[in-house]
């Protein structure tokens, strides 16, 4: 027994090395056929086939490969010669036996159930596919309003299925031979009867010599790493949209593409353009000689660097994911009345203040790529959606992490000219202003919102500066200032943030809105409701209102405050390499999409406040980050100062209030910007711990650096 073994074990091994060398490219698309005669009666078919290219890697900005291929095998039918084949319908019927013994699945495009009773799902087919079966039925001068098992029947008739078979028997050959009658009239790619095939399925598989069943090698997408599937992206079908537009290229119909993430962003640098190839095959399946077109040979996909650091990547990945966990345990969250217990989803951006890369960005909670479809059904039906990429994809108000904007708006505009302080900034430096708690004017008799301090205790924060302001998040403070402002002040110079604007970012971005008449008028569709308000105007001022932004425009945002005014546009794209790696096809620049005014002293007023919100004694974020400082205000790691600034959103599904974090460090040269939202994690303190790892894996990662080299020595 044990020899029988290691003889078969020899033979298997002899199998794969044939395989191997015989089988170097996948075969697609049979186009043409001749028969030639010789001395010894053997047909030949010649057919010109299509091979598909290789598709390229997808990196880090460390060179580290996140994306890329692994070799695979498929079964792949040349239809000319299983259709010469006798005993045809015997071979298909073994042949699917053994699948089904296998438990391995083979594609069917026949748009009947497998199973009685027969039904159409021509519906689950794309207009191609429905579009190559109303011209089968026509050929054929078939009824096209035939019953699903009528048509069976007539379909058993015409391939002369024998009797003796069951239904589902005949079915499922039916469905291989309608394969390859598809295949003899249109120019559809050669029936890939199952892909990816494990090894012991394919000797299994092999043994039963079916006429016309050949093994094609292939590549298969292979995941790196289990963090960034958000960015990273999967693959699939083509849609008839997709399909209309990438015939154009050159792609088989078959083809599968990028559907989300890097492989949809970059997918024309990443797919490649497939060859030509005239292949010689005997009448039994064996391939006699291949040589590829003039001109025609396949050239493999470019490979693309991206910004992410997979290493910050995981960190951010973690720190959200665990701080997620602590704010949903009841054992750990103790807060006042389970604030926080009912937190769904959370994102975080981190981004190069001087450049506008992003170096990390996670949606919570998350996926793995690499196990996706047998994840599907549960992934599908989680509430909380894993798939969604609230990072890109979700807009919430800002809460008070859109002060810093409202005080820009207040020091960098004057009061107009029929006001007595015509020509003034309407908040000047050092001014301060009282809160008294509740926002009372007598042109607003019926509208009192209440400063979160004195809600709690009916306490006040007294006289403020616009630096105590943004340490203590005073509401007050900033209801005046929006209520001494017009809506167009405010409106500007959130544009001038990247707010409610396109970030540029390659992948499918929302947009969001900003808080104005306008779009509090499509908010509520032209109800009673639409009418614009002072009170709006105040509320904005808060982050409120309208407002609704994706976390990362927060971060260009955020980014854009620590550049005093200069906004540069969010990438994921570092550079694109050939196949080999030893030609750069395309290196990306920094670029500078719009440039603020913002004065010296403006400037500094927010930085500094910024700084007291995690400095000193007051500060929303300050026990976020191991409590007060040092004398010169300075904490972890290497004596950094962190600017930031806490954010509570109300909204109108119930339930806790949404946090937000948004940071950037050092203080004094900004190189990197951090945002964070939670949603109904009570408080914007809530989602400031994230911020901490990622922060001090950034400022280590940059003190321990090393530029990384490729093996032709581009770097």
């Amino acid at each position: 027994m044990e020899r029988m073994t290691r003889l078969r074990a020899r033979i298997l091994l002899g199998l794969f090395a044939f395989i191997m060398v015989l089988y170097a490219m996948r075969l697609f698309n049979l186009q043409i056929i001749s028969t030639d005669g010789n001395t010894d009666n053997t047909t030949y078919y010649t057919t010109v086939t299509t091979v598909r290219a290789a598709r390229g890697d997808i990196l880090d900005r460390n060179g580290k490969v996140l994306v890329g291929n692994r070799a695979s095998y498929d079964l792949v039918f040349n239809h000319f010669v299983i259709k010469s084949a006798d005993n045809r319908n015997e071979y298909l019927y073994t042949l699917l036996k053994k699948c089904e013994e296998l438990g391995v699945e083979h594609q069917d495009h026949l748009p009947v159930t497998t199973t009685r009773p027969f039904e159409y799902t021509l519906s689950d087919y794309s207009t191609a596919w429905q579009g190559y079966y109303q011209n089968y039925m026509s050929d054929r001068s078939w009824d096209p309003d035939v019953t699903a098992p009528l048509l069976i029947e007539k379909m058993r008739e015409l391939y002369k299925i024998p009797a003796e078979w069951t239904e589902e028997e005949a079915r499922a050959v039916i469905g291989l031979r309608y394969e390859f009658d598809l295949r003899g009239v249109t120019k559809l790619p050669s029936y890939v009867f199952i892909s990816d095939v494990d090894s012991e399925n394919l000797a299994a598989i092999l043994e039963l010599n079916t006429p016309g069943l050949m093994v094609e090698s292939s590549t298969v997408r292979e995941y790196h790493t289990t963090y960034g599937a958000h960015i990273l992206g999967y693959m699939g079908a083509m849609t008839d949209a997709e399909w209309q537009e990438n015939q154009k290229l050159g792609y088989s119909m078959d083809a599968d593409v990028g559907k989300s993430g890097f492989e949809e962003a970059f997918e024309t640098y990443l797919h490649g353009i497939d060859g030509q190839r005239l292949d010689k095959v005997t009448k039994e399946g064996t391939i006699v000689s291949q040589q590829y077109l003039e001109g025609k040979e396949p050239v493999a996909g470019n490979n693309v660097e991206t910004t992410i650091d997979i290493d910050l990547q995981k960190v951010a990945e973690d720190a959200l994911s665990q701080r997620m966990k602590e704010i949903t345990d009841p054992n750990i969250n103790t807060g006042g009345e389970g604030e926080g217990i009912d937190a769904q989803g959370a994102a975080v951006v981190v981004m190069k203040v001087k450049t506008g890369e992003i170096l990390a960005c996670a949606s919570y909670p998350t996926y793995n790529l690499a196990t996706m479809k047998e994840d599907w059904d549960a992934i599908n039906s989680d509430d909380l959606k894993p798939l969604f990429n609230r990072a890109f994809g979700a807009t919430y108000a800002p809460g008070s992490t859109y002060k810093m904007c409202t005080l820009v708006a207040a020091m960098e505009n004057v009061y107009g000219p029929t006001n007595p302080k015509a020509g003034q900034p309407i908040y000047a430096p050092g001014e301060t202003i009282y809160d008294t708690g509740v926002f009372s004017h007598d042109d607003f008799p019926d509208f009192h919102p209440t400063c979160l301090f004195y809600s709690s205790s009916y306490g006040s924060h007294g006289d403020l500066t616009a630096q105590d302001a943004l340490k203590v998040s005073c509401n007050l403070f900033f209801y005046e200032l929006g209520y001494r402002m017009t809506i167009g002040m405010m409106d500007e110079t959130a544009k001038g943030f990247g707010l409610g604007e396109p970030t540029g970012i390659e992948l499918t971005e929302k947009v969001g809105w900003r808080a104005n008449e306008a779009s509090k008028k499509a908010s509520y569709k032209n109800s009673a409701d639409a009418a614009w308000n002072g009170g709006d105007r105040v509320l904005c001022a808060i982050g409120q209102s309208e407002n609704r932004f994706t976390p990362l425009q927060l971060a260009v945002y955020t980014c854009t405050l620590a550049n005093q005014g200069t906004r540069y546009r969010a990438t994921f794209l570092n550079r694109v390499t050939s196949s080999d790696y030893r030609t750069l096809v395309y290196s990306n620049s920094p670029e500078v999409v719009s440039k603020m005014n913002i004065s010296d002293t403006t400037y500094n007023t927010y930085v500094d406040g910024m700084r007291r919100v995690v400095t000193m004694i007051g500060g929303t974020a300050t026990t976020c980050f191991g409590g007060p400082k040092d004398e010169d205000n300075t904490q972890w790691p290497s004596k950094i100062t962190v600017c930031a600034k806490t954010g509570t959103a109300q909204h109108s599904s119930g339930g806790s209030d949404h946090g937000v974090f948004v940071c950037f460090a050092p203080m004094d040269d900004p190189e990197v910007a951090i945002a964070i939202f939670g949603e109904k994690t009570a408080h914007g303190s809530s989602m400031a711990p994230v911020a901490e790892p990622i922060l001090k894996a950034y400022f280590e990662m940059v003190d321990a650096s090393e530029v990384y080299t490729y093996e032709n020595g581009l770097s």
